[in-house]
Order: C-alpha cells, then sequence, then structure tokens
C-alpha cells in the first residue's frame, strides 16, 4: 500500500524534531551552552529564630544580582548566582560551610552573617583555605584586624572601635556622663569593652561607672540593670542582640518612670524581630540604637533603583518593608563593589579578585559614594561620619533621630 503524500510529510518532520533534540543534547551540538555561572556563598543564621538579618543581607545581594545579571552579568556574560548555607549562628557549623564554600571551584566568596562570635571563630579556617570573605554586618574589630597576610576579609559595616566611641559621644551630648556598660558575655562584647575604653581618654569629664556582663539566653537582664543603677548610671550602653534586647526593655518598662534609664545600644537588636518581641512596652523606654545608614535619608534615585530591584526578588515595596535595613543596604553595595573587582580581575581566580578589591575607583553606592571602597592598608570601607542614631516608630520601623 503506498503512503499518502500527507502521512510521509508527516513523518519526516517527526524524524527532524527527533534528530534535533538528539544534536541538542550531543557534547558538540552546535547550540551555545549557556554561560556557566559564577558563585557567590552566604554564610548567614538563617535557620535561628527570630532573626532577620541573614534574610536581609540575602535581600540586598539579589537585588544587586538583579541588576547585575541583567546588564549582562560578569566575565563576558557570566551571570552571578548565590549558594546559601545556614550557620544557625552556631561558629561549628559557620567553620563547616567555610570549607564547603572553599571547595566550591567556581565561588568568588563569601559573605557573612550577624554574629560576630561566629565569623571570628571561622577566621583560621578562611585564613587556611584563602577564601575571601565579604562581611556586610558583623562588627568585632579582630574580624578585620586578623593578622592574615595577605587579608581576605573586606568589610562594608559598622566596627565596635567606631560604634562605641559615638554611643560615648551621644550620651555626653545629652549631658549624660555616668554611664553603665551591659554587654553580652562574648568576643563581641569584649570586643566593645576594649572599644569604650580606647575612647574614654578622648571624652572628658566622661566615666564608665560600671560593666555587667549578661549570657546569651538569659531570662532576665533586670538584675544587671540594677547593678549599674547602683553605682550611678544616667545611661545604659547596651550591647545586645534583639531577643536579649527585648527582655531588658520589657523589664525596664516596668519599672517605676523616674527608674528607668535612657538606654544607647549597639546594632545587634535590629537584627530580628526586636519590635515585636518587646511590644508595647518598646514605646515607654528611652532607647536609641547606632546605624549607619537609612533609607529615609538616602538619596531617593538610589532608594528607587533598590526598591524596584528588590520588588524583583522579594515581596519589598516600600522603605518599611524591609527588615534589618543596613543588612540589606551594605550588602547591596558589597555585592556590586565585588562585582567590579571580578570584572577587574578578569577572572573567578579569588586571589586576583582579592588583589582587585584594593585597586577599584570610586563607587557611587547606595549606602555613600566610596572614593575608593578599599585600599591595600584599608579594608574597612565605612568611616565614622556614616554614623546615625536612630529609633523605633510605634509600627517598629527604625527611623533617624537626633541625639
Amino acid at each position: 500500500m503506498t503512503a499518502s503524500p500527507k502521512s510521509t510529510i508527516l513523518r519526516s518532520r517527526r524524524r527532524v524534531l527527533a534528530a534535533g533534540t538528539v544534536l541538542a543534547a550531543l557534547p558538540g551540538a552546535t547550540r551555545a551552552a549557556a554561560p556557566s555561572p559564577v558563585l557567590l556563598g552566604i554564610d548567614g543564621e538563617f535557620g535561628l529564630d527570630n532573626s532577620t538579618s541573614a534574610q536581609a543581607i540575602e535581600l540586598g545581594m539579589r537585588a544587586a544580582l538583579a541588576e547585575i545579571n541583567a546588564a549582562g552579568g560578569v566575565l563576558h556574560g557570566r551571570p552571578l548566582s548565590l549558594v546559601i548555607k545556614d550557620n544557625r549562628s552556631i561558629p561549628a557549623r559557620g567553620i563547616r560551610n567555610i570549607r564547603e564554600f572553599a571547595a566550591m571551584p567556581d565561588l568568588v566568596a563569601v559573605f557573612g552573617g550577624r554574629f560576630s562570635p561566629v565569623v571570628i571563630e571561622e577566621l583560621p579556617a578562611l585564613r587556611e583555605t584563602r577564601t575571601l570573605f565579604m562581611a556586610p554586618w558583623s562588627s568585632a574589630d579582630v574580624i578585620v584586624d586578623n593578622g592574615m597576610r595577605p587579608n581576605y576579609v573586606f568589610r562594608l559595616s559598622l566596627r565596635d572601635a567606631l560604634a562605641m566611641p559615638r554611643l560615648l559621644r551621644a550620651a555626653q551630648r545629652r549631658g549624660l556622663r555616668r554611664i553603665g556598660l551591659l554587654l553580652t558575655n562574648t568576643s563581641w562584647g569584649r570586643s566593645n569593652a576594649q572599644a569604650a575604653a580606647r575612647a574614654l581618654p578622648a571624652l572628658p569629664g566622661l566615666k564608665i561607672v560600671g560593666t555587667s556582663w549578661y549570657n546569651w539566653r538569659d531570662t532576665s537582664l533586670v538584675d544587671n540593670y540594677r547593678h549599674l543603677q547602683a553605682a550611678g548610671a544616667q545611661a545604659i550602653i547596651l550591647v545586645a542582640n534583639d531577643d536579649e534586647a527585648a527582655i531588658l526593655v520589657r523589664e525596664v518598662a516596668a519599672l517605676p518612670q523616674e527608674q528607668r534609664l535612657p538606654i544607647l545600644s549597639h546594632w545587634g537588636v535590629t537584627g530580628g524581630e526586636f519590635a515585636a518581641q518587646a511590644g508595647p512596652a518598646l514605646q515607654q523606654v528611652d532607647l536609641s540604637v547606632i546605624q549607619t545608614f537609612s533609607f529615609f535619608r538616602a538619596d531617593p534615585a538610589r532608594v528607587r533603583r533598590f526598591l524596584d530591584s528588590a520588588a524583583k526578588v522579594s515581596a519589598v515595596r516600600r522603605i518599611e518593608d524591609i527588615k534589618s535595613p543596613v543588612g540589606a543596604a551594605h550588602a547591596y553595595d558589597l555585592t556590586h563593589i565585588l562585582a567590579l573587582a571580578i570584572a577587574r580581575a578578569g577572572s573567578t581566580d579569588r586571589n586576583a579578585v582579592r588583589d582587585a578589591l584594593e585597586h577599584l575607583g570610586t563607587y557611587h553606592g547606595l549606602v555613600q559614594t566610596y572614593a575608593p571602597p578599599f585600599t591595600p592598608a584599608r579594608h574597612e570601607a565605612l568611616a565614622p561620619d556614616t554614623l546615625l542614631l536612630a529609633r523605633f516608630r510605634a509600627d517598629g520601623v527604625l527611623v533617624p533621630a537626633g541625639d
């Protein structure tokens, strides 16, 4: 039986389609393969209850990647892509994560999370593996002042040597000269105690009347607070994360009005659901928080660009939607700066990218203009003039405030 012209055409078409499918699957196919991605890691505290800091860092990075990849990526069209690992704020997990990241051949750098004690414990692994580490939040001085030669750590964030003098001066300007330090009993707390001691000689008339240490996960801090109050403190400088700070705020709000001392806080409180945990008590306590940046004071055009990019990768639409805003802003700028270094290096080689980071030109970022971001002698991108104090509004949004 002779096949009809129509059936012959259909069989021929099927053979052509099948051949094309096989050809596309062959290694030598003429169809161009998609460029392999350049990987960036995040080692953050994603699984920690009530924490929003790692998620803010991820938001900032993804917003930057949306812009970079839309403009053609890096190294002649290679997209930047994220690899995320959760350390749950546990140093041993962080060390394991660093070693796993170091073994990834297409991974250029790792972005760290909020907790200085985790990053400090990771430093030996970073040194051993020569892993490029970008710090968009952790503030302990030793993270950058680590003795590495060459130094593989670059920070676009607050450091304690800047934070404590600024908090002490804020108290001094308000006429609060007798200060109590309420510090977490960790390497981060000790870093701040040292920074405060170094700052005092330049602040005549100011006195630290006592230092009280608390432990992570303590369920009450009111005895520490009363100890400093009994020593004559007129104000408390607090170094805490969101959980313990919320406990303290609730306990202070329960005291008589005349016993509620002003609290000037390091920024760890902004890394989680602090306002929600503190509840209505937050509006009954005089609490201000140090920050390096506020979206409410930034260049409107740059804020709009960030929000447009963030809207493509998240539910963020307004400034008020951004949780842990400094983490998002720092990570956004730091990702753009790293992409410039990759382009300058012309390679994903970590040594070459590290060297390029020290020799970039001026970059006009969201947080500030960096002229330049880093140098061979300076791996800190931010300076004292970026610092400001902020307060929580009744709706939990952090807004700039005067001293």
